[in-house]
């Protein structure tokens, strides 16, 4: 009896005590502003997507180890775990019957360095890195310069 007496006057003290706990306060997220100030985002052309630019050879690369840029249109293109479209042209078995820029030997080798008949895990979705080229100006103002 004397336990559940004390044991009754503990959990009424602690309940007790979180009641007085002061709750945190609530905050409100931050605001984040857009890097393009309150410039609007322009208007699409009547289709809703940007015009793809289409070239005959390589986009030139602005840096050492930059990812090509894909220089035509991949819409529709699909990159599955069992789909890479890609590959039925840029496969390094493809690319000079399509005459498609073959993938780099890099995306041939596994972690350890090890060279493989297929593309690596690592480097089977191509959107990770390469990206489009569009006929879109940029949000905001650009002042990179390569090294030289």
């Amino acid at each position: 009896m004397r336990n559940r007496v004390v044991t009754t006057a503990l959990a009424a003290l602690l309940a007790a005590a979180f009641a007085q706990a002061p709750q945190p306060a609530q905050t409100q997220p931050p605001v984040v502003k857009p890097i393009r100030g309150d410039t609007p985002i322009p208007e699409t052309n009547h289709s809703g997507t940007y015009r793809m630019e289409r070239h005959d050879r390589p986009v030139a690369r602005n840096y050492e180890q930059q990812p090509p840029i894909i220089p035509h249109n991949i819409k529709g293109y699909q990159i599955t775990k069992n789909v890479n479209m890609c590959m039925a042209c840029h496969a390094k078995t493809a690319a000079p019957t399509t005459g498609a820029t073959p993938v780099g030997k890099s995306h041939y080798l596994d972690r350890d360095g090890k060279d493989s008949p297929n593309i690596s895990t690592r480097r089977y979705f191509c959107l990770q890195c390469h990206i489009p080229q569009f006929d879109a100006d940029p949000l905001v103002a650009n002042t990179f310069k390569p090294a030289q």
